[in-house]
């Protein structure tokens, strides 16, 4: 494979087993992907990204030194190029707003499949987010109580939608990407995509990601169903 094609990617997790499995496992699955470097902690994951301007980080949460979020925030701060994504087995949504608000395009759970990791690699290479569902239900929900104003004019967020629109939206909260919304619709991939773009003009919006940040307003989560 031409090496302008590979994407180019960093391990920093303080696991040495995980991190050299996971080593293991994507390039031995994956000749698209060449692990450059591992490093076992935050202060080594910025330096390893000064070093070697890798396209993906694969960041765990919580480090020695320097957790990830942080070692986020700096190596961002010095390339915004850099794609990261968090790798954690901590469900908690505070990590996942905050490694966001920094500039993260992912979220997710260490105990998701190898090929998983892999596909999630290649969508945020081309600047697609990835969170997984129980991560994304966290990040909907919120924590703040809603005032009286909030709950009476909520509404108006939506009154621009259509009914498919709507049906579009309730599954983009689920965590579906445009292929799975053309399967669950009966349409082609190229009307999901179509759907959705209408949606985010509609909301103001021009990635998932926004998306997720905007329904983080309190009172619109009543509006979903996540149970499905």
């Amino acid at each position: 494979m031409n090496q302008k094609n590979v994407i180019r990617v960093v391990i920093a997790d303080d696991q040495e087993l995980f991190a050299q499995s996971l080593h293991y496992v994507i390039e031995a699955r994956a000749d698209d992907i060449k692990i450059v470097d591992i490093a076992g902690n935050g202060e080594e994951a910025v330096a390893t990204a000064k070093k070697y301007k890798p396209d993906v980080i694969l960041m765990d949460v919580r480090m020695p030194k320097l957790d990830g979020v942080q070692a986020t925030k700096i190596i961002l701060g010095d390339n915004p190029n850099i794609r990261i994504l968090m790798l954690s087995t901590f469900q908690d949504d505070e990590y996942v707003r905050t490694a966001i608000k920094y500039g993260a395009v992912g979220y997710l759970l260490k105990n998701i499949a190898p090929e998983k990791v892999i596909k999630s690699i290649r969508a945020v290479h081309c600047g697609i987010v990835q969170i997984s569902p129980i991560i994304a239900q966290a990040l909907i929900k919120g924590d703040k109580t809603p005032d009286k104003d909030e709950l009476e004019n909520d509404d108006l967020f939506f009154e621009p939608l259509t009914n498919r629109e709507k049906e579009v939206l309730q599954l983009i909260v689920k965590s579906y990407e445009n292929r799975q919304i053309a399967i669950f619709l009966n349409v082609t991939e190229q009307t999901a995509k179509n759907y959705v773009h209408n949606l985010y003009m509609k909301l103001g919006v021009s990635s998932r990601m926004q998306l997720l940040r905007v329904l983080q307003k309190p009172g619109l989560m009543k509006h979903f169903d996540l149970k499905s």
